[in-house]
């Protein structure tokens, strides 16, 4: 994803409260805060909120991915300050970075590096511009002829929501309801930005391309119409219901399907289901965090489903069958004669589901329960079986600590 033209105005560290310097985790910590403390359900009828709101949520998209992390803080660096400084001709001094500076032509006209995004056009309503490339590109494109590349409608932000299920559905799949506000389509308009009964007209100062031609002294280079904002098409009536922007916040459920065996902490991307693009461009993606709760039977290495049971001594010296309960209802275990306490037994198939077919294993571990009392009959009976056991020559601590 090129750069955005918008990122020079805006800093996404100081939206979310935190140091450029930041931790991964110390920008999501910042990010949930300000969300739910901002979220247009917790603040009904405030717009100042709900523009705050959407500010968070552009920052911690860009953010939160470190590439695009990465391309923010080199745009932010290289153009610190907003303009280049050049002396005489050509690029005296090499290429920039000091702030604010000017950059002066070989034809003598200064210009503000601004001019090459389109202040007209700024801001978070302007489409998505090009990044370094199409800046460069243009600005070494003598003769005024304007760059193949047209200036695509922005894509909507990214969002993350989260869900909490229970051991067995996390491990078996389920759909859950989520319940997301975010800029969304616009219902009345359908997205288009026109009022109903009308549609946008291509742009005829830049015959839709949404780039026009300018020379600046020795220079001739291209940069976004500031009439239509770079978008190749202008709207005459808009809709008044999202004031031509195509997108409005509002709440609406989506059923989400949990697959199988999907982990704690894992994320589900849902491709298109996050923030709206302005005027008919794509929407983002809604990424949900799944958290498990821990269950008091069962517990997961893998796709392999463990479980601890309860023995007797008896059942371990004598051998036993005894059901032991899985995912989807219980299975006889064999327990082997003279089966000792710790001892691993595994089910196959009796796991958790896997993506590609099939099913991991049920991992029965016996652990012997004692009883918390006896009556006289079973205490004699220990006895005279702790008799038999010595005279037999079994000793537990053979070999032991040496």
């Amino acid at each position: 994803m090129a750069p955005q033209r918008e990122w020079l105005e805006q800093d996404f560290y100081k939206d979310l409260g935190v140091a450029s310097d930041a931790s991964a985790e110390e920008i999501k910590k910042a990010y949930r805060k300000l969300a739910r403390e901002l979220h247009p359900d917790a603040n009904p009828g405030d717009a100042a909120a709900e523009e705050r709101f959407k500010r968070v949520s552009e920052a911690h998209s860009v953010l939160a991915d470190p590439e695009k992390r990465k391309e923010y803080d080199e745009t932010r660096a290289m153009f610190a300050g907003g303009r280049f400084r050049g002396g005489g001709n050509g690029f005296p001094g090499g290429f920039p970075g000091g702030g604010g500076t000017t950059y002066t032509t070989t034809g003598g006209g200064d210009f503000d590096l601004g001019d090459l995004f389109g202040n007209a056009g700024g801001g978070a309503g302007s489409a998505g511009g090009g990044g370094f490339g199409d800046l460069f590109e243009g600005l070494f494109n003598r003769g005024g002829q304007r760059s193949s590349t047209a200036t695509r409608p922005k894509r909507g932000n990214d969002l993350e929501t989260e869900t909490t299920l229970s051991f067995k559905d996390a491990a078996q799949g389920t759909t859950v309801p989520l319940r997301v506000t975010s800029p969304s389509p616009c219902t009345t308009c359908h997205g288009s930005g026109a009022k109903p009964g009308t549609s946008p007209r291509v742009c005829p100062n830049c015959n839709g391309s949404g780039f026009v031609s300018r020379n600046q002294g020795a220079f001739g280079f291209s940069e976004p119409c500031q009439d239509c904002q770079g978008t190749g098409s202008r709207i005459d009536d808009p809709c008044t219901d999202c004031d031509g922007s195509g997108v409005k916040v509002r709440a609406r459920t989506i059923n989400v399907r949990i697959p199988a065996g999907v982990e704690d902490g894992q994320r589900i991307r849902l491709a298109g289901q996050g923030e709206a693009g302005r005027r008919g461009a794509p929407s983002g993606d809604l990424y949900v965090v799944v958290h498990v709760t821990a269950d008091k039977v069962f517990t997961r290495s893998g796709n392999d489903l463990k479980v601890q049971l309860p023995v007797s001594i008896s059942e371990l010296v004598l051998g036993a069958t005894v059901s032991v309960p899985t995912l989807d209802g219980s299975v006889g275990v064999k327990i082997p004669a003279n089966t000792t306490d710790g001892r691993t037994l595994r089910v196959r198939g009796r796991g958790v589901p896997k993506r590609s077919g099939g099913a991991g294993d049920l991992l029965v571990t016996v652990k012997v329960a004692v009883p918390p009392t006896l009556d006289d009959a079973a205490v004699e009976a220990m006895r005279r079986y702790a008799e038999a056991e010595k005279a037999s020559g079994f000793d537990p601590r053979a070999g032991w600590g040496r």
